[in-house]
């Protein structure tokens, strides 16, 4: 009985180290990126034009220092994010707010409560008629 325990016991520590191993094997396989020069929101320069404000896409060529590259380094090749940044700045409503936010005015809570009351007794406004058609015919 006592050798039945002690094989147990030598079969599961040969588990844990071969699952111990795979874990460890993984963990060199997909290295950790480094995203310390990925850029932020601060890219988008906002500046007061003919008394507009206006907001100014980054230029993605100045976003990340040229360095040298090893073979394995996980930086990056391209302005990583300057697309998301650039729509950002193309579509935002008032580019003054990115500078000076204006105050949050707070929630409307009647008109919130008076949706739910509405949508709880069924007099929800129907969704106008469309229709779509393909492409091409």
């Amino acid at each position: 009985m006592n050798e039945q325990i002690r094989r147990g016991q030598v079969r599961s520590l040969r588990i844990l180290a071969s699952a111990g191993l795979v874990l460890g094997l993984a963990a060199c396989a997909f290295p950790q990126r480094d995203y310390s020069l990925v850029p932020d929101a601060n890219v988008i320069q906002v500046q007061l034009q003919d008394g507009r404000w206006v907001a100014l896409p980054p230029q993605c060529n100045t976003l990340y220092p040229e360095a040298p590259r090893s073979l394995y380094d996980s930086r990056p090749q391209v302005a990583y994010g300057c697309a998301t940044y650039t729509n950002l700045a193309n579509s935002v409503a008032n580019p003054r707010d990115l500078v000076q936010p204006a105050p949050y005015a707070g929630q409307q809570a009647d008109n919130a409560a008076a949706a739910v009351t509405r949508y709880r007794e069924n007099q929800v406004t129907p969704l106008k008629e469309t229709r779509t058609t393909k492409s091409g015919q």
